[in-house]
């Protein structure tokens, strides 16, 4: 499955992992199910892992709950996440992989080396099972 993002949806990651730096940030993405998912809203959160925001996070489960009330529009639902990795790749870590747990819902991932964002990749991933694969990820215009 492919994940379509608009370069203002990449802009909003990117400035989101470097005011975040070098924690990781992260956040919800809101938009529509089919094949290609399209992303209508990045909705960035706070991480509000415990300890080590450095190397994972958490979203706030209220944040969670109010993402995923229902608006009467849907095409408005949660299709995926994303999250930074400060000073590594933008591949999924042990920790992402065994929290990853809404199958089918893209996990974006940006790299921030230094500060500065670099390559975004997006999976698909389900802690269950151990499922992970890259999933294609297109930036397109606002209006396609």
């Amino acid at each position: 499955m492919t994940i379509l993002l608009t370069a203002d949806h990449v802009r909003s990651i990117e400035a989101s992992a470097r005011e975040t730096y070098p924690e990781e940030c992260c956040g919800i993405l809101i938009g529509v199910w089919g094949e290609p998912k399209r992303v209508l809203e990045v909705r960035r959160t706070p991480n509000v892992a415990a300890s080590d925001r450095g190397q994972r996070y958490v979203i706030d489960p209220t944040e969670l709950v109010a993402a995923s009330a229902p608006t009467g529009d849907p095409e408005r639902e949660i299709i995926g996440f994303y999250h930074s990795h400060p000073d590594s790749p933008s591949r999924p870590s042990e920790v992402d992989r065994g929290r990853a747990t809404w199958p089918g819902h893209s996990y974006v991932i940006v790299a921030v080396l230094g500060g500065v964002p670099h390559d975004i990749t997006s999976w698909q991933m389900d802690g269950a099972t151990g499922f992970v694969q890259a999933e294609p990820l297109q930036v397109i215009a606002p209006s396609d």
